[in-house]
């Protein structure tokens, strides 16, 4: 069983797994990060931007004035954002069977994969994942066809140029496979590749394996996964919380007796508490509308910005804050406030109740017919001419390099009254606002990360006791900047088994067993016979049916009878001869008995060794040598074959035949 780790990312994993005769691909996460290295989008035309200088190295040996743009101390590349894909040539991706995704934010790679690499394979989503999932990528798209750039950015992927460069440019990994967005076709194109899939349904992958997904408590749909065959069971943890939000809690009984788990997606923010982040967005968006100013939040179109509504609602009348508008900006917010509703079965308890009374699970239907909360596709339109001031923006994307969020940060970010409050923990809050500086609006940090952290995840593995653990190297040694905090980072016994990208890992699991069905008829045949109370066995002469990685013993078929025939048949047409099965031994052969027999028949003179296996008895005045082990009997006896036979059938006295 071999496991390719194909990200570096370890809450954005695509790791495959080869397991018996299938190739599963484990999610396909896209590497967003690089994007901070690119200059922003913006919606309209910005002199700040296209005033900023041009690069060139402090000797002048490298000029890239047209490609490079330096911003308060930083440099940036000015071209159409580019993202992290997948390692692609560490193994034929066109040879993946299936792709099991758990989670709408592991899946943004997947156009790549499925679109470009020969994949002919099926995805295996639930519908939360596939539709919120849908949302995201349009998103994205959207994001990036609206504000197109014509030049394209290539000189400083030079390896050699690259490594003249200042960081964070000189150290950007793989920079030649980053690739621009995918179109709107290829992702129609991948996600019609998707198989839905409801929690606990099994699916058979061509009679080999078996596929389940489990809730994992993070996002609407978030799936962990078991993969089982008759004998081996492997569980892949990803993305999963224990905290009690919007999902479905997490199901953890079935991850127990697994022989690997494969673990990834724990908390980017071991450190912050969610609630108290939560309660210090509330106080800080307060704070700045009582004192006039806009609230920013970048933030995705899904997930947290349900829980940030929902703790708004309750937050908004004790502060006073009936009167402010909400606004939420996205080309899909529609279409997410909707669903969210929507899906109710993917919902905890307390949610799906609610529908049943019926109410509307969420509290943000509340907002938008009270108009507290308004949504728009963007902040052309409708947007312009209905909104007002001191207000609270909820928009895309939170790395500020695209989206509308970038015409915010360009129209508050010269005021000390305006906040940004970062909620997403995926970015760097500090490189995020680098190409803006410098900025006079306040930026508060509190980012919320539901999924586990190392305290719930070592409790966890305490009780579901998988023999193997297989994570990010990340996982395995506190982060760099709390090198003393032993406690951010897993400590097991056996210690986990790391990987890094492009790593291949030989799982230490070795399959032992296979399952073999037998046809009655065959059954109905058998004689046994007991070897020891309670244990019986029998011999089979049969024929080992494979197909569909199902084996089956048949009877033995009989040679059909030969017709009468004058003229001579060939060779070829003759049926083949089925020999009759030798009977097999079994039992032990007794070493003081087996002397006593060998003295009543003449043979006085023996000599017995010890051996590590057995003994060896040397009959002296025959010149022959009898060697008793556990597993076999061997009889030395040159050119007497009389004697050879005697000795044979003594030692089959003491011996079982089937």
């Amino acid at each position: 069983m071999k496991l390719y780790c194909l990200s570096g990312h370890p809450t954005l994993p695509c790791n495959v797994l080869k397991f018996k005769s299938t190739t599963i691909m484990l999610d396909c996460g896209l590497d967003t990060t690089s994007v901070l290295t690119f200059l922003p989008l913006p919606l309209v035309h910005s002199p700040r931007l296209s005033k900023l200088p041009g690069w060139v190295s402090k000797d002048g040996a490298i000029n890239l004035e047209k490609e490079l743009k330096e911003c308060a101390g930083r440099v940036f590349v000015d071209s159409q954002p580019e993202f992290c894909l997948p390692e692609r040539e560490l193994l034929d991706l066109s040879t993946i069977d299936v792709i099991l995704i758990s989670n709408y934010h592991c899946m943004m790679a997947l156009p790549y994969i499925t679109e470009h690499t020969g994949f002919t394979g099926t995805v295996y989503a639930t519908e939360p994942t596939l539709q919120i999932g849908r949302l995201l990528m349009e998103e994205l798209v959207n994001f990036m066809e609206r504000v197109p750039k014509a030049q394209s950015a290539t000189c400083w992927k030079n390896k050699e140029m690259q490594r003249m460069l200042p960081a964070p440019l000189k150290d950007a990994v793989d920079v030649w496979t980053w690739k621009r967005c995918y179109s709107m076709q290829e992702v129609n194109s991948a996600l019609s590749k998707v198989q839905l899939v409801g929690y606990s349904q099994k699916v058979e992958l061509f009679g080999a394996v078996q596929v389940s997904p489990l809730s994992s408590g993070y996002s609407l749909g978030s799936s962990n996964w078991i993969i089982q065959s008759h004998h081996e069971k492997v569980a892949y943890v990803s993305g999963s919380s224990l905290l009690t939000t919007h999902p479905q809690p997490m199901d953890q009984s079935s991850l127990k007796n697994s022989d690997i788990l494969i673990l990834t997606g724990l908390t980017q923010m071991p450190t912050a508490n969610p609630d108290g982040m939560l309660g210090e967005f509330c106080s800080n968006l307060a704070m700045t509308i009582r004192a006039g100013g806009n609230v920013l939040v970048p933030c995705y179109s899904s997930g947290v910005i349900y829980d940030l509504l929902e703790c708004l609602y309750q937050f908004i009348e004790s502060a006073n804050l009936g009167t402010t508008p909400f606004y939420f900006i996205s080309p899909v917010a529609n279409s997410s406030l909707e669903f969210s509703q929507i899906f109710a079965e993917w919902l905890c308890h307390n949610k799906q109740s609610k529908v049943y009374l019926p109410e509307p699970p969420f509290p943000h239907a509340e907002l938008i017919q009270t108009n507290k909360l308004k949504h728009y596709p963007s902040i052309h339109g409708d947007f312009s001419s209905e909104f007002r001031q001191p207000c609270v923006v909820f928009t895309g994307h939170p790395s500020l390099r695209f989206g509308d969020v970038v015409h915010f940060m360009e129209l508050w970010g010269k005021s000390s009254l305006n906040t940004i409050i970062f909620t997403e923990p995926d970015f760097s809050y500090l490189d995020a606002l680098a190409p803006y500086q410098p900025l006079a609006m306040k930026c508060v940090y509190c980012p919320i990360d539901t999924r586990l952290n190392f305290h719930q995840v070592s409790k966890l593995l305490k009780e579901v006791q998988p023999l193997h653990v297989v994570c990010p190297e990340q996982y395995t040694q506190p982060p760099l900047t709390q090198s003393h905090r032993s406690d951010l980072m897993l400590e097991l016994q056996p210690a986990p088994m790391p990987y890094r990208r492009c790593s291949v890992l030989n799982l230490p699991f070795r399959r032992r067993f296979e399952r073999v069905y037998i046809l009655p008829e065959l059954a109905n045949s058998l004689v046994p016979s007991e070897i020891k109370p309670g244990i019986s066995v029998a011999t089979v002469s049969a024929v080992l049916h494979s197909k569909d990685n199902k084996h089956t013993l048949q009877s033995v078929p009989k040679p059909p009878p030969a017709p009468p025939s004058k003229k001579r048949k060939r060779v070829m047409e003759e049926p083949p001869v089925v020999l009759a099965p030798k009977p097999l031994l079994s039992g032990a052969v007794p070493l003081e008995t087996f002397l006593a027999t060998l003295q009543k028949h003449g043979i006085t003179e023996v000599k017995v060794e010890e051996t590590t296996d057995g003994h060896i008895l040397h009959l002296q005045a025959e010149d022959t040598l009898i060697q008793l082990e556990e597993d076999g009997t061997h009889i030395v006896c040159d050119n007497n074959e009389p004697l050879r036979t005697t000795l044979r059938d003594l030692v089959l006295r003491f011996l079982q035949k089937l």
